[in-house]
């Protein structure tokens, strides 16, 4: 009897890798879905990260960019045995999240939560945009947009931290619009 569980549409799946070995990773399994040919099989990778602010020995403070779940890769692909052991044989990689390495698909509300694919379906932000934003750890600050790019869905936007103007990158998911009138954040004069 043939196998009518076949997967057509592209899932997401969490790769385990050995600690430190993420971008390694991610970077093999980009070289491998192109020099295979794979791009219609394997979609998209990615290592979700969050922006947050570290205060340095010297008392300054920074906005760095962190893993949220170190030691984890997460691939949209169209799982087939093929891939699993071109995947599971790619340097870094210890294997899939699932039972006896057997990956088993993200649900929609996991994939929402580590925002792999949360999209702002009526994005209209653009430069001199007035925004709140509204979760991460931004969250609180105003700020204007200086750079919107609507195909990644994210912003560089200018908020005023610890008393001086510092750019940050914001996804659209993470902030929405203050007002239709933008309003100026002073800029210093150099």
């Amino acid at each position: 009897m043939a196998n009518t569980n076949v997967d057509t549409e592209p899932k997401w799946y969490i790769l385990h890798t050995y600690s430190g070995y993420e971008a390694m990773v991610k970077e093999s399994l980009l070289r491998l879905i192109e020099n295979n040919n794979l791009s219609d099989q394997i979609v998209d990778v990615k290592i979700p990260t969050e922006q947050t602010i570290e205060e340095k020995a010297n008392g300054k403070k920074k906005v760095v960019e962190r893993k949220l779940l170190p030691c984890y890769v997460f691939i949209k692909m169209i799982y087939s045995n093929q891939l699993w052991y071109l995947v599971t044989n790619t340097r870094g990689v210890t294997g899939f999240v699932g039972p006896q390495g057997r990956p088993i698909p993200m649900k929609d509300d996991e994939i929402r939560k580590m925002r792999l694919e949360e999209f702002v379906v009526d994005a209209d932000y653009k430069a001199g945009d007035r925004v709140s934003i509204d979760n991460g750890p931004l969250e609180g600050f105003i700020g204007v947009i200086r750079e919107a790019n609507n195909e990644t869905q994210r912003a560089r936007v200018t908020i005023i931290m610890f008393g001086r103007e510092q750019d940050v990158e914001v996804e659209y998911v993470q902030m929405q619009k203050i007002s239709e009138n933008a309003v100026e954040v002073p800029r210093e004069e150099d």
